[in-house]
């Protein structure tokens, strides 16, 4: 196995014996780095401290990690305009926090004879963001709603989102 000493140096390609023997002298753990090469890999570390520092690296690979999730925001065709607001709100919040939206306006009934309305209120909703959003997917049929869903550009902060 090739043996790499504490301070990242190596120091050759031993039988486990001597590796074992090299452990023993320096009171480290022997810990196998990179088991599918030939011959494996082995280093001299304190095993806990080693644990420690892989466990940041992965937090740290999980905090660089893009995670935008798809958030749903619901209308009505005829929705009054304070509860319009109250979710356009909420839009700008998913926005701020870097998620999509999927903007569902829900049909019930004889709404289904005025589509207008719903192509319009989606229209409204999109210009309110236009500059600062990209569409990803357009206003579309989908059986009694019509959805469209928008995305935040990147590189916009919060301040780009205040109110229009």
């Amino acid at each position: 196995m090739r043996l790499i000493g504490p301070d990242g140096k190596q120091i050759g390609v031993l039988s486990r014996d001597e590796a074992l023997e090299k452990r023993k002298e320096t009171g480290l753990d022997l810990v196998e780095i990179v088991s599918k090469t030939n011959p494996p890999i082995v280093k001299l570390i304190e095993y806990d401290k080693f644990r420690y520092q892989e466990e940041k690296k992965l937090k740290e690979q999980k905090k660089k990690e893009n995670k935008t999730e798809l958030k749903e925001i619901r209308f009505s065709p005829f929705i009054a305009e304070g509860d319009y607001q109250t979710r356009i709100k909420r839009v700008r919040e998913f926005l701020d926090e870097g998620n999509k939206v999927r903007i569902v306006v829900v049909f019930k009934g004889r709404h289904l004879d005025s589509k207008k309305f719903g192509y319009e209120l989606i229209g409204r909703v999109i210009d309110q963001f236009r500059d600062r959003i990209a569409i990803d997917m357009e206003p579309k049929f989908i059986g009694r709603h019509l959805a469209a869903v928008i995305s935040p550009i990147k590189g916009n902060n919060k301040d780009n989102y205040a109110e229009s």
